[in-house]
């Protein structure tokens, strides 16, 4: 399928089956996250792979799982963050909103179900899994196989706003939004 076709068949899955992930299949998608393109190249991400049913459930203090049977706790180191000067805004969540992104489309080209989380309890997570204080737990990939299948890619004809909304050019104007 080409590109545009691809990210619109990514759906986020809230449900999956009890099937693991073939090892070659999660290479092949922590592949797409490791390619992908970071501040300065520093690649900050740092990508703890759960599997184990003990450890999932570790995560569920945490956050849901869904019934996953494999979520990556994408982490970045801050110990060589790219710091905007103007502002102090940190590159890292960026680079690791594009990491997953990347991890996301490989799963799907695979067939394989994902949602990325940001919405959970990092000192869980930190303390559950031994992570150091200069590493930041970001968000969690959970990913499967979808228990009720990918929805319709053409839902967002109807579901997203038309570019006419989002998009301006040569300045920020809200006339006719």
């Amino acid at each position: 399928m080409d590109f545009l076709e691809l990210v619109k068949s990514r759906c986020t899955t809230r449900g999956f089956k009890n099937k693991a992930i073939e090892k070659n299949d999660l290479i092949h998608i922590l592949s797409a996250g490791r390619v992908a393109p970071t501040a300065c190249n520093r690649q900050p991400q740092r990508i703890i792979v759960v599997q184990q049913p003990d450890n999932i459930i570790k995560l569920q203090k945490a956050y849901k799982t869904f019934g996953a049977p494999c979520v990556l706790i994408v982490c970045q180191d801050k110990r060589n963050a790219l710091i905007r000067p103007f502002d102090g805004k940190c590159s890292g969540d960026l680079d690791i909103g594009i990491i997953c992104d990347h991890m996301m489309l490989a799963a799907r080209e695979l067939n394989i179900g994902s949602v990325m989380v940001g919405l959970f309890d990092p000192e869980i997570v930190r303390k559950d899994f031994d992570i150091p204080d200069y590493i930041e737990p970001t968000a969690l990939l959970i990913l499967g196989y979808p228990e009720k299948g990918f929805l319709n890619p053409e839902r967002h004809d109807t579901e997203r706003r038309p570019l006419t909304d989002t998009i301006m050019y040569e300045k920020y104007n809200e006339e006719n939004k």
